[in-house]
Order: structure tokens, then sequence, then C-alpha cells
């Protein structure tokens, strides 16, 4: 029944429902985006300055947990909270392993929350293909904070410190080995960086590693990056956490994100391009095209140009 009244309501009528907070309207215009069907609502979007908070670092740092503790603080303070859940893709089906978000399982119904999980689809940069405008759609609803959580951090997967305003790294003691590797790719993504489950053996080493790291003797860098220690199973460290992410200038670095939506433009104005063009129309045609003398790849394609 409701997807048939969604099915009949006008573009305007679906971000109207969007802008007055209903989440099931959201859910469905989501899906839309994600099945390339959404471009006329994208088009009425209203201009938007609410923050995206994003939450990165290896598999096993606790970033679900971290995440579900942030939620309940900005639920204590009265904000709406939606959250991108971005995971790897199953190689079979190409949909998001749903693995961690059990850790988030108290908020699922609660009014003021929004969840949704994401699949990568393969995409080497660590966040999905319409990541910006599932952003944007969420942006026009009432919810005040939008928090995303990615997994994976390296020089392959920084795109998430371009969308995001300020950028969480979360890492755990036993992090030491991979630092190295994973050295310039930390220094362009973090804003904050986090240790989490501290409680475990060797952390306070692993932290003056970190912060020796993060020195100007060792790396040239004009801002300073706060390295906060929690035990998110246990709350420890949140409210600090929170309150550095409260306090933190959103616009030291508006040059990535300006890098990020010129790299979305011109994917769309590609697609677009693209979009009158048959594939398997071009492949019969080129069937014809080859068996002639003189066949010119490059002579070909200029037809399509």
């Amino acid at each position: 029944m409701v997807n048939t009244i969604i099915s009949v309501m006008n573009t305007k009528e679906l971000l109207q429902h969007i802008i007055t907070g209903d989440f099931k309207t959201l859910a469905r215009v989501i899906s839309k985006i994600e099945n390339e069907n959404a471009d006329d609502l994208l088009k009425l979007l209203p201009s938007s300055n609410k923050k995206i908070i994003g939450i990165t670092g290896p598999p096993g740092a606790g970033k679900s947990t971290l995440v579900d503790c942030l939620i309940a603080e900005y639920i204590k303070r009265g904000k709406k909270v939606g959250v991108l859940c971005v995971d790897p893709s199953s190689a079979f089906t190409h949909g998001a392993l749903l693995g961690d978000r059990i850790r988030m399982n108290a908020w699922f119904n609660h009014p003021d929350v929004y969840i949704r999980s994401l699949a990568t689809r393969g995409n080497i940069g660590g966040l999905p293909p319409f990541i910006i405008e599932i952003t944007d759609v969420m942006k026009a609803s009432p919810l005040d904070k939008i928090i995303i959580e990615t997994v994976g951090v390296g020089q392959t997967e920084t795109e998430v410190a371009a969308l995001a305003d300020t950028t969480v790294v979360v890492l755990v003691p036993e992090s030491g080995d991979e630092i190295q590797t994973m050295k310039a790719g930390l220094m362009e993504v973090a804003d904050i960086f986090v240790i989490n489950k501290y409680d475990r053996p060797g952390a306070a080493i692993f932290y003056n590693n970190l912060m020796q790291m993060l020195s100007p003797a060792f790396h040239h860098t004009q801002k300073e990056i706060p390295v906060l220690k929690t035990i998110a199973s246990q709350k420890e460290g949140i409210h600090d956490l929170f309150t550095i992410i409260v306090a933190w200038d959103f616009n030291t670095i508006p040059g990535k994100k300006l890098e990020l939506i010129a790299d979305k433009i011109w994917s769309i104005i590609q697609h677009r391009k693209m979009k009158e063009i048959n594939r398997e129309e071009l492949k019969n045609n080129l069937l014809e095209a080859i068996a002639k003398p003189g066949f010119n790849m490059y002579h070909f394609a200029g037809k399509f140009f």
C-alpha cells in the first residue's frame, strides 16, 4: 500500500514528505537514487549547510560502537541524527554486508534516528557511487547531523575526507604495525584521531608513537590533530570526543570538498553524454565495421562524438 502511494506522488510531493521528516519516503527516494531514477527530485533540492561527520578506520576498530555512542550524545541534546553505514559489497549480490549494524539496533525504531546501510559496489574510493546525492537528500530532511561510517583507511580510501566536513579516524592499539604503511593516507584523511579499546595492552605505547608521528619534526602540517582515547564499549572518552566534534572548525579544508564535487559533476556530465549510446547497438555496428578493410578504431569512435 505504501509503495503504491509513493509511486503516484509527484516529485514535489516526494520532496515535501522528506522535508517534513517522513523517513519511509526518504528511504524510498534513496533507493530511487541508487537506481538512477531521481534526477528530477535532485534538481529541486534546497541548498544546505548541514555538516557531515565521517568515521573511518580499519575493520574491528569499534567504529559502529563509537557511532552508537555519538548517536546517544546527540539524542540527549534533542538532535535528529542520520547515519549512513558504508559496507564492503557482497561478491554475490553486490549488496552491503551488514554484520556490524547489530551494534546500533537500539536506534532502528527511534523516531529521531535514520540509519541506512550502503554497499561500496566495488568503488575503490571507499564510498558508494551516489553518496553525494544521498547525503544531499538527507540534508533536505529535518536531520540535524549526518554521520558516515566507512570501512578502510589508506591512500585509495580518502574520499570520505572530501565528503565529510570533519573526519574521525578510529584506530586500536594493535594498529601499531600498520601505521607506517597507512601513514600518508592517514595524514590526508584525519581531522581527529581516536584510539579506541584503550584498555588493551600496548595502548600507551601506541598513543606515544602516534603523537610522535604527528609532531612537526616528523610531518610538516599546519593543523594540530587531536588524539582521543576511548573505550566505546564502556562509553569512556565519548563525551570528550563529542565535545571536540561539536567545536571543530568545519571549514578548514574546503579544497577537498571542491575536488570531490568537481569529480562528481564530471561523472554526471559523462554519464548523461553516454546515456544515448546503446552498448549492444555499438557492438553490432562494430561487427559490421570491423569486417571492412581499413578499420580504424579511433575513426569508428569519432562517429559517436
